[in-house]
């Protein structure tokens, strides 16, 4: 199981690596659809999967986009990981609707927070509307995927312990 674990994860980190190419246009060039590979990890493999690919994922974004925020990204990935983690905690009860909500509202108005003390608060308001169309993208996008390979991971897993 491990060895199929750590290859999803690598398929998912590199999919979070050609999606942080596509970007939303904003005042920083990290905005991206780097996050829906996190949330599909996250709710077909749990909290701790889907923190590593949303932190990782945004360090890939970021560096696609030049790192334009310096050291604070390292920052926004642990803030990233949290986001998914929680959102994978709340998928998981089957509470789809208020995953993806405070997943929207937490990455798009609650996770730019500090930079209004690092940077100032204008920089907050000229981000928050990226990050929410940014958001909402991604969630919809992990939203669509999650069904279709949720039978995909569940049918290799119940095929692997058949053979066991």
């Amino acid at each position: 199981m491990k060895g199929k674990m750590v290859s999803w994860l690598a398929v998912l980190t590199a999919l979070s690596a050609v999606a942080a190419m596509i970007k939303i246009p904003a005042i920083v060039g990290s905005v991206a659809l780097d996050a829906f590979p996190a949330l599909l990890a996250a709710a077909l493999f749990g909290g701790g999967a889907g923190a590593i690919v949303g932190a990782v994922g945004h360090l890939l974004s970021a560096v696609v986009g030049g790192f334009p925020l310096g050291p604070m990204h390292f920052l926004i990935a642990v803030e990233m990981a949290v986001l998914v983690w929680i959102f994978a905690v709340l998928y998981k009860n089957r509470r789809t609707i208020a995953a993806s909500v405070l997943f929207i509202l937490g990455n798009a108005f609650v996770a730019p927070l500090p930079f209004i003390f690092l940077l100032n608060k204008g920089f907050y308001v000229a981000i928050v509307p990226s990050l929410l169309i940014g958001s909402i993208i991604n969630t919809v996008i992990a939203l669509v995927a999650i069904p279709r390979l949720s039978s995909v991971v569940t049918h290799e897993l119940v095929k692997r312990e058949a053979k066991q």
